[in-house]
Parts: C-alpha cells; structure tokens; sequence
C-alpha cells in the first residue's frame, strides 16, 4: 500500500515576541472573557450532571485496555528514541487518527523520538485506525492503548520518558454527532486537555505542547477570511464551544504554570487514510455505490464552501510548529518566567464550493452522482470558511501546495487500494 510523502522541514524558525493571539488576550479584558469563559465550560458540565444522569460516553469508550510492566516499559522507550540529541522526543495523542497518523509518521521519518497514544473510540470504524497502527508500527511508533483521561497512565509517561514536546490531536471530532452525545465531547475535548495540562506541568521539564483547536472557533463571524485576531465568541456548535473553551484554558495553563502552549485552527482537512464521517469520503463511497448525497445550501440558496486542506499540508503545519515551539519555564507546577503562547489558522486560503468536490469527484470517478440539494439543517454546521495563513506565513513558513482537484486524486487512489482486494468493503 502507497504511504504518503509526509515530508517536513527541520529548520528552526525565529519566534515572535509577540503574538496576535497574546494580544488580544492582554488588551481586550482578559480576565471578564476567562471568567465568561469558566462559566460556560461549568454549565457544560453542570447541565450534563442533572439533565443527563447516565451520559452515553460509548461513543469515545475504548476497549478494556492494559498497560504497565518491564516489556510495555521497553516498547515505550524504544519508541521514545531519536538518532541524534538535537532530534525531538514526543507524545502524541490520538496517534492512531487522522491528523495524528501522519504526524506520527512525518516525525519519525526524519530521526525524532515518538510515543503514541490512542483510545480507539468507535467513533468511526477503528479498523481503520487500527490498520494506521500497523503502518505506524512498521516506521517503529509505539501506539499506547490508553485514555488522555487515565492520569496514572500519562503520569506513568512522563516517569519513564523524558518528551521534549507534546502534540495533542486526541479529541472528539464532528459537529453534528455534538447533538447525540454532548458529554463525549466534554470529557474529551474539555476534561481530555485539562488531563494532558495537568501532566505536562507537573512534569520536569516540562514539555512545550502543541494542540489542535479548530476553525470551528470563528463560528458565525461573517468577516472572510478568518484572522486569528478575529473575535471567537460566537460558537455555532458544541464542537467549536468546547474548542474555544480549550483555548482559553490553554491561555490559563500558560498564564499560572508558564507552559509553552501553540493551538493549531485546522480548516477541513482531508486526504488519504481520512475520516469517513467527512463529506468527500462518504461521498466517495455513496457515489460508487449509486447511493444519492445531499448537497446542502445556505440561506438564499447560497454555495456551502469549506477551506480544505490537504492533509501532507497540515502535517507540515503541524511540524513547524513543534519546531518553533518555545521553552515551557515552569518546573514542579511552578511558573518561573513568562511562555509562549500562540495560535495560527492553518488552512488553503482557498475556499471550493461543496458542489465543485463534488464535480471533481464525479470527473476521478468517473460515476454521475445522484444529488439531492436541501437546505442546510440547524445542526452546527456553518456555511463557509476561509482562513487568513499570513500568520502561519511568516511564523512557521507555512506554505500549503495541493490543490484540492490534486488532493482528490491522491484520496480516491487511496480509498480504491484501501477497500479492494482483501480489504473490507466500506458499509
């Protein structure tokens, strides 16, 4: 099976003192938009406790998994270990995913030490994110089977490893599944990153830590392209309200505890080894098996358009920021000097209309697809995105290349290698 070129630059780029993001927390009332901000996260939770005695978590459960013990210990190291002292060593989170995968995999490729760790939720199918295991495994990464909950265990991390970097991708994704089980995503976009704070800055050193947030956070701004100096307090879903309560937690952790904290806007990542709750892959699959698809519209029949990016991209996005990372100053839970703190939209600047995908899918597949246009549901869902990467630009020489026809090619070479042959076919 092809793996794809995730190739990532090494260089060490100049920081900036001073950050968009830091800004307008200093200058625009910081301490109101925390309170503001505290207080909402405790009506999540409040809400979830008395209206929903038996929250239904089945969704971001893993299965009944072990750890612990001389040869778990062993994998771990080894999987820990870099080819030179100037290499990283880092933990990443919901290393079997997606994002995760393939920053695993751009990490490894290039001498750093890297430690997975993954719950294998049933989110979407986990034979697919078991089969990224595998080809993790054979680049030598070590997938942990564990909860970003499970304090003894990320305790237990940081004991036997010393990471220089965390990246944080472990979460629960989607907007509309927030309407079936908001508690899944309290736990673990909420309490998951608080867990992950929490050991990094009771670690010595501490680990500078790289987290995904998401464009989900610019909600119903209606100013394009979307600045990171943008407001971000109207959130269209529970999905982007707990990502933007992540953010100002993360402003709290930094404030209090001096970690080096970088927040990463993903805008509609796609690619090979995807998800399968994302539109151009169920698409993909309902239109090579004659099904209809919906295409929704906005208000006055307006174009849905999303910024997607392709996933070699983010991936490169991601590195950058790890290497650019600042020093955490805290040690033993305490703050000895100020931390960086950032966050950057990585994005393609390039917003396509769903039904041009859905052209481009139909021209590689060669298959008319059926379409049914319908309004778009209340559901979270917002009508378009469009990332300013200026920022990103000039920080982290972030420059994304593929286009998305380039991208969709590369996806559906994929998609047909993956569910041919042995494979199992897709439902």
């Amino acid at each position: 099976m092809p793996i794809p070129n995730l190739g990532a630059t090494q260089t060490k780029f100049k920081m900036a003192d001073k950050t968009p993001y830091v800004y307008r927390r200093w200058h625009n009332h910081s301490a109101l938009k925390l309170i503001f901000w505290a207080c909402i996260v405790a009506a999540f939770i409040i809400l979830l406790i008395f209206r929903s005695p038996s929250p239904d978590f089945s969704s971001e459960k893993p299965p009944t998994a072990t750890w612990g013990g001389l040869k778990w210990e062993n994998r771990v190291q080894m999987s820990a270990l870099t080819t030179s002292s100037r290499h990283l060593t880092v933990l990443v989170t919901g290393a079997a995913g997606f994002v995760g995968s393939h920053v695993s995999l751009a990490l490894k490729k290039r001498g750093d030490g890297v430690v997975g760790l993954d719950n294998f939720n049933n989110y979407y199918d986990p034979s697919l994110k078991r089969a990224r295991q595998k080809l993790l495994s054979k680049a030598g990464v070590f997938i942990i089977e564990g909860d970003i909950n499970d304090a003894a265990l990320l305790n237990k991390l940081f004991d036997i490893v010393q990471f220089t970097h965390v990246m944080h991708l472990a979460a629960q994704a989607g907007v509309r599944y927030a309407m079936k089980n908001p508690g899944s995503y309290v736990h673990s976009n909420i309490a998951g990153l608080v867990s992950i704070f929490e050991a990094c800055k009771s670690a010595n050193p501490q680990p500078a830590i790289v987290w995904a947030s998401s464009s989900s956070v610019y909600g119903l701004n209606s100013k394009v392209p979307f600045s990171e100096k943008d407001p971000t307090d109207r959130p269209a879903s529970l999905y982007a309200a707990t990502k933007k309560a992540g953010e100002e937690i993360a402003h709290t952790y930094n404030h209090i505890y001096g970690l080096s904290i970088t927040g990463l806007r993903f805008f509609t990542v796609y690619g090979p080894w995807g998800r399968p709750d994302m539109a151009y892959f169920f698409f993909t699959k309902d239109i090579l098996k004659g099904k209809s698809i919906n295409i929704f519209e906005g208000p006055d029949h307006r174009s849905v358009a999303r910024d997607f990016t392709y996933i070699d991209d983010i991936a490169k996005g991601c590195v950058a920021a790890l290497d650019t990372a600042g020093k955490s100053t805290g040690s033993g839970g305490k703050k000895k000097g100020p931390a960086q703190l950032r966050v950057f939209n990585l994005g393609n600047t390039s917003p396509v209309p769903v039904s041009k995908l859905v052209s481009i899918l139909e021209k590689n597949l060669k298959v008319k697809a059926k379409k049914n246009v319908l309004p778009m549901p209340r559901n979270g869902d917002v009508v378009f995105t469009h990332a300013n990467i200026s920022y990103a630009q000039k920080e982290l020489h972030y420059k994304p290349t593929t286009d998305l026809e380039t991208g969709l090619k590369r996806f559906i070479h994929w998609y047909k290698d993956y569910y041919s042959g042995n494979r199992k076919k897709s439902s």
